[in-house]
């Protein structure tokens, strides 16, 4: 059964979580590796360098819906691609782990579990623009 007094508060606190990892990732991407070198990166893989661009947009964008909770459900959706690229392009050849040199695919894979509850369970309490898919539903 689930609480419907707290429960809005776990997917705050999941949809923050979120946020600021997504936040975090790209903040690496921009301050550490350089948007420059995430490009030379991107393009050693084989992508396009200008997607690496993207991605970091994407990060960010995604990262500030989640916390401020402008269309959360939407957009824990919209950012699992990201993840799936970093499992399909880098990780996953590395094994499941994340410990293995290049770190294997266990924390994108599971980064992607959360945005799927988050994006099940519901907005959160204090989402400034709650995400309208499924209002007719209720």
């Amino acid at each position: 059964m689930t609480d419907t007094k707290t429960a809005p508060y776990a997917a705050l606190v999941l949809r923050l979580a979120l946020g600021i990892l997504f936040l975090a990732h790209a903040g690496l991407k921009i301050f550490v590796f350089t948007p420059a070198g995430t490009a030379a990166f991107f393009g050693s893989l084989g992508l396009p360098g200008w997607f690496a661009y993207v991605t970091i947009v994407w990060e960010v964008v995604g990262a500030l819906a989640l916390i401020l909770g402008v269309w959360p459900r939407l957009f824990a959706v919209i950012l699992i691609p990201v993840l799936l690229g970093a499992i399909f392009t880098v990780h996953g050849a590395a094994g499941f782990f994340f410990t293995n040199p290049k770190g294997g695919w266990e924390f994108p894979a599971f980064w992607i579990v959360g945005l799927i509850a988050l994006a099940l369970t519901g907005d959160g309490a204090f989402a400034l623009k709650p995400t309208p898919i499924g209002k007719a539903a209720r």
